[in-house]
């Protein structure tokens, strides 16, 4: 691994306290080329940390708070007339950045998160004929409360599948909620934070990341895992060919992320839940924890030597 990507974690760490393997799952999802999906309730530190990512990253932060009333173009951009020229002049709108903050994305109806579906796929944005690339790298971070329902849209699954992993941030332990008391006494550790890398640097991280040798055996095994997602008794649909390939891409970040350039069953195996427990429903067809279905099914794979 980069020092420079070392630095990055150390700098966010600074400020999430206590949310070291949180913090090395989203950095991995960045260097996959994926986007995340944190679902958890307000307060435990989901905006701070996509804003301290983005700060020690040195690339460009936008948030958008997603609402009913919010429209595609309000997040694409639109096409205004010009007069001087004669012609119609496309805005960018807020998905023109690196890093951008979905938040609350279940409160905005089915079209407008369907407006983010091409940008997360081909980091490109059509309008009005015409197609916009977006900024490299382009990561998307979107959040959701579980415990608020009314006047919220579940995401479809076309979009669940978009993202290269979930994960809750969860409380605290008493001795970091401690220390997140005591640095906030006096300020804000986010103004301190400096940044550790830039644009240029991530796109050659990402580049590296697809380099890290994997194995035939160690490919057969993430393909054992997908599999049985689609025989086990308490699932009720298995996971999606994407979703083999997002398996793929994570663990060779974590690889990566843990100075190795080829990726051990352990990679795999870590990145196994974060990538497949959106993505599926319980035999019941409905959405909610199938995390222990997941861990008892990945006890019985064999694991290659």
């Amino acid at each position: 691994m980069s020092g420079r990507a070392e630095d990055v974690l150390r700098a966010v760490r600074d400020v999430i306290v206590g949310k070291d393997e949180e913090t090395k799952r989203v950095m991995a999802a960045l260097l996959a080329g994926g986007h995340v999906l944190i679902t958890d309730r307000p307060g435990v530190g989901k905006t701070t940390l996509a804003r301290a990512l983005a700060k020690a990253l040195g690339v460009q932060f936008t948030r958008v708070q997603f609402t009913p009333d919010l429209l595609p173009s309000d997040i694409l951009g639109v096409s205004v007339y010009d007069e001087n020229r004669h012609d119609f002049h496309f805005h960018k709108g807020p998905v023109f950045t690196n890093v951008l903050l979905a938040d609350e994305i279940n409160r905005t109806t089915p079209r407008t998160q369907s407006a983010l579906l091409e940008a997360m796929s081909e980091c490109e944005v059509s309008a009005d004929g015409k197609t916009h690339g977006l900024p490299r790298p382009f990561f998307v971070i979107a959040t959701q409360n579980p415990i608020e329902t009314v006047g919220t849209y579940p995401l479809p699954v076309s979009e669940l599948d978009r993202f290269t992993i979930s994960l809750s941030m969860g409380y605290p332990a008493r001795e970091e909620e401690r220390r997140i008391v005591m640095d906030r006494r006096t300020g804000d550790p986010m103004e301190a934070l400096e940044p550790a890398a830039d644009a240029v640097s991530v796109e050659q991280w990402q580049e590296e990341v697809r380099h890290v040798k994997v194995a035939d055996p160690i490919t057969d095994y993430a393909l054992d895992i997908v599999a049985a997602t689609r025989k086990h008794p308490g699932l009720g649909s298995g996971a999606s060919p994407r979703a083999t390939l997002h398996l793929m891409r994570l663990a060779q970040a974590t690889a990566y992320l843990s100075g190795r350039d080829y990726v051990v069953p352990d990679d795999v195996k870590e990145s196994a839940i974060p990538v497949l427990q959106h993505r599926l429903i319980d035999a019941g067809g409905r959405r909610g924890d199938v995390a222990g279905a997941l861990k008892d099914m990945l006890s019985g794979v064999p694991v290659p030597v």
